[in-house]
């Protein structure tokens, strides 16, 4: 009699799609915002303050999601995922339709959902097909995504702004190479699989204190890393001496993020991933200090390669360590673990945004970052 089980996917395919998905739903549907928000600032007169309540109705969005998937997702997970890229997609290319606020924030904690759900879902399917093909070493793929969509949508933000298209052209693109990506992800992400069985998880006591470390440490690199990626792009366009530098700065931070998972993963098969995810705290925390207290082209251009080279290798470190810690499906501890990101996330923006408008600058947000990155290396390395 024949098995009734679906053939295994082809892992690259499995794990490019994944990349696609990541790219549409984080890459460009969370991070096209930073590139967009010096030109919003100035074409809708917004102030910091609003901008960073914009960023963070994102981010409590991402949160609402990782709770909803944190229980059991009715139906197939692939569907949702397509169902959540599309919803990134179309909410995406919105925002260039509107130019109120409260419709911003309702586009924008949409996007928020759908990131994290795309974040999720495609990460469960792909690391679950990689794990069957035994090619866990193509995860690296996966979560390139970040750094690609991040890089892809920088250059079109830059080249549209330079043409001086305005600031809805680049949501318009964003959303339109979105919707090609959805098509992408639906021939390449493999069908879901059958979950994995509970296993054994050793001594439960040591597994839980580790669980407890690991989340508390995530939620502050959530905390840790968004302001620096939210507001990066506006701080250079307020410095005249730096402006010349703006269409640089965010295409090099994409560019540091896609090839860092695969650097931080030797890292960590070097150390362990406790102590590798410990080394890229510090070294993000380098980033955002470098942000505010090393003043020039150079400091900006250092921050955003350290911050950008770092962020999607912890998030990856992060997930993988979890999902070695699981005793069963690894979803709902993937969604604890974004859940904790995204409570980090929401403070982060509208805390710095307010100190922003109130002093004048984010020196007191980003060392206050920067901290929160160091008690995330004391916590992963004990």
């Amino acid at each position: 009699m024949r098995d009734a089980r679906p053939a295994p996917p082809a892992p690259f395919a499995a794990a490019l799609g994944g990349l696609v998905a990541l790219a549409v739903a984080l890459g460009i549907g969370r991070f096209v915002y930073t590139p967009i928000l010096p030109s919003m600032i100035e074409g809708l007169g917004l102030s910091k303050s609003t901008a960073g309540l914009i960023a963070s109705a994102n981010f409590a969005g991402y949160l609402a999601g990782a709770l909803f998937a944190a229980g059991r997702v009715p139906g197939s997970r692939r569907a949702w995922l397509l169902g959540a890229l599309l919803a990134s997609a179309l909410s995406t290319g919105a925002m260039g339709c509107t130019g109120a606020v409260p419709a911003f924030l309702a586009l924008r904690f949409v996007g928020g959902v759908a990131s994290a759900l795309a974040l999720i879902l495609a990460s469960a399917l792909v690391l679950e097909a990689l794990a069957e093909a035994d090619r866990p070493g193509l995860s690296s793929v996966l979560f390139a995504g970040v750094g690609v969509g991040i890089a892809l949508s920088a250059a079109i933000v830059a080249a549209l702004l330079a043409g001086q298209a305005g600031w809805r052209a680049p949501w318009l693109a964003s959303g339109a190479l979105s919707l090609l990506g959805v098509l992408a992800v639906a021939a390449l992400v493999p069908s879901d699989r059958p979950a994995p069985s509970s296993r054994p998880g050793g001594d439960t006591a040591r597994t839980g204190t580790a669980l407890v470390r690991l989340v508390a440490a995530y939620g502050l690199f959530g905390f840790g890393y968004v302001i620096t990626a939210t507001f990066i792009v506006a701080m250079v366009r307020a410095d005249a001496t730096l402006r010349p530098f703006e269409p640089v700065v965010w295409v090099a931070f994409g560019l540091a993020a896609a090839p860092s998972v695969a650097a931080w993963g030797r890292v960590a098969a070097r150390l362990g991933l406790p102590r590798a995810y410990a080394a890229a705290c510090l070294v993000e925390a380098g980033g955002v200090l470098a942000s505010v207290a090393w003043r020039g082209p150079a400091g900006v251009l250092v921050a955003a390669v350290l911050v950008g080279g770092t962020f999607m290798g912890l998030t990856a470190l992060g997930l993988v360590r979890a999902r070695g810690l699981a005793r069963g499906d690894a979803r709902r501890l993937i969604a604890l673990m974004t859940s904790a990101f995204g409570l980090g996330q929401i403070v982060g923006p509208s805390f710095a945004g307010l100190l922003y408008d109130r002093l004048g600058s984010l020196t007191v947000p980003s060392l206050t970052a920067a901290v929160a990155l160091v008690l995330a290396a004391v916590l992963a390395w004990v």
